[in-house]
């Protein structure tokens, strides 16, 4: 018997008693049978989970209390994260169960106020304090969810993703030891498959081989679901939220987004490192390396087909797959003639962002200058006072990347042209295209972005002629661009 998919659920998804409910009957459907297999091929699924919706942002919000001092005001906040679970574990459980799950998140809670009262009274809150205490969220709400399930006579094992999940000691942004991961969850979660048990296990906590508990970062529910996918060899990774797959813009910027229902490996992961907020950028990475499709899935609309990602993916000729934004992006000039006809200056130029552990998304250069974009500010006027120990520096704030993503740029040099020609009339500060000629980067000021991806996607979405139109055989862009511009 093959492992199973792996089920990761996101905090919209896992938000309240009703959506628990949805939850398990989507995970009854699954054990039913595979989509287009006989059920004895496959296994029972993982299931990941996220914090009940809004949790992480409040432990968060808590975390700054402690360190402000606010004793009484955190402990208030972790209070009413109590009531809440509590609320839910009423909805999802009755009789023995419910008590049996009540006990286990009051001694979850009881656990972080004493944290939470320390950190208060020290007014400080270290990398792995912090780590500590944010993961309480996906801890309760795994236990929540795996007795939700009992409770619908699902088999269900609860599983501590601290017991699994084996990383670094880099807290807050921890790197997963892929090796001693696998493993754990051939010692933890095989008999579970073996029995028939569905394993429910809390996605962005896992621990260091001391047993120390550490966080993947922000998002990091994605990444721990495609983890444990890579490890287990699991036919499927479905990312279950709430929308209908990944869509070719941001619904939030641009009316009417269309579902792509098929992306390449490499095509996902442009689109999540460029902002695409269903996807988590790290995801895309263990399915690659093991070849695991992964789906991105409606928990509200469940039998809708959603997005498949593989390694390869065909798109009608002409057509690119889809935009995406990142917003509140800096960029910074650096310019020195020393650059001319001279080695070693980028080296000395990137060093400076590697020493302050800041990326850099966007490259441009030219004779004497070379720009790029950072979207982590916290370090930028250390990296700043540094690279004006050689070079001039200018930093311009509030502004955003846009990037249009296709596997069909590599083939089609018109839709480069049709790209361009959409934004006319709207002022571009730098225009990349990736060696890979998967996508085309347009950097531009933040209040530009709803108006430059409304025509990118009105343009090269909802032509009735992809193909020809807008851009006409011959006809020029007019594009103003603004000095610096690079591509």
């Amino acid at each position: 018997m093959s492992a199973g998919p792996v089920m990761k659920f996101g905090g919209t998804s896992v938000a309240d008693a009703a959506a628990i409910g949805r939850v398990a009957a989507i995970v009854s459907k699954a054990l039913a049978a595979a989509p287009g297999q006989p059920p004895e091929e496959f296994g029972p699924p993982l299931v990941v989970v996220s914090a009940l919706g809004g949790v992480t942002d409040r432990l968060v919000e808590i975390a700054r209390l402690a360190e402000d001092g606010e004793g009484a005001r955190a402990a208030e906040a972790v209070g009413a994260l109590v009531a809440r679970h509590l609320d839910v574990a009423a909805g999802v459980a009755s009789g023995a169960r419910q008590a049996h799950l009540v006990a286990a998140i009051r001694r979850e809670f009881e656990e972080l106020a004493g944290l939470v009262h320390a950190l208060a009274v020290l007014r400080e809150v270290s990398p792995r304090s912090r780590d500590a205490l944010l993961s309480a969220g996906e801890i309760v709400s795994s236990r929540i969810v795996a007795e939700a399930f009992e409770e619908r006579g699902i088999a269900a094992s609860w599983i501590d993703a601290r017991d699994v999940l084996r990383t670094d000691a880099a807290h807050t942004a921890a790197v997963p030891d892929l090796e001693a991961t696998t493993a754990r969850c051939q010692e933890a979660l095989a008999p579970l498959t073996a029995a028939g048990r569905v394993g429910v296990v809390g996605g962005y906590v896992g621990a260091t081989p001391a047993g120390v508990t550490t966080t993947l970062g922000r998002g990091g529910s994605d990444y721990s679901a495609a983890i444990f996918g890579a490890c287990l060899d699991a036919s499927e990774i479905q990312i279950w939220t709430d929308v209908d797959g990944m869509l070719t813009a941001d619904p939030r910027i641009v009316p009417e987004p269309r579902v792509v229902p098929r992306l390449s490996f490499a095509e996902a992961s442009e689109l999540a490192y460029f902002g695409a907020k269903v996807l988590h950028p790290s995801t895309i990475l263990p399915a690659v390396g093991r070849n695991i499709p992964v789906r991105i899935l409606n928990s509200r609309r469940p039998d809708n087909p959603g997005t498949l990602i593989t390694a390869e993916a065909d798109h009608p000729a002409g057509s690119l797959t889809a935009i995406a934004c990142k917003r509140d992006v800096s960029v910074v000039d650096i310019t020195s003639t020393r650059m001319l006809m001279a080695h070693g200056f980028l080296r000395r130029l990137f060093e400076v962002f590697e020493r302050f552990r800041t990326a850099v998304d966007v490259v441009t250069t030219s004779e004497v200058s070379v720009s790029v974009t950072v979207d982590d500010a916290r370090r930028l006027d250390m990296v700043v006072e540094n690279l004006r120990h050689f070079a001039e520096v200018a930093v311009e704030p509030q502004m955003a990347i846009i990037c249009a993503v296709g596997e069909n740029l590599r083939g089609d040099p018109s839709l480069f042209g049709r790209a361009v020609a959409a934004l006319e009339g709207i002022p571009l500060r730098l225009v990349s295209q990736a060696a890979s000629r998967r996508n085309i980067t347009f950097v531009l000021r933040d209040a530009d972005v709803s108006q430059a991806m409304t025509n990118l996607h009105e343009r090269l979405f909802f032509s009735a002629d992809p193909r020809r139109a807008p851009l006409l055989a011959g006809q020029e862009a007019r594009v103003r661009l603004q000095p610096g511009l690079a591509s």
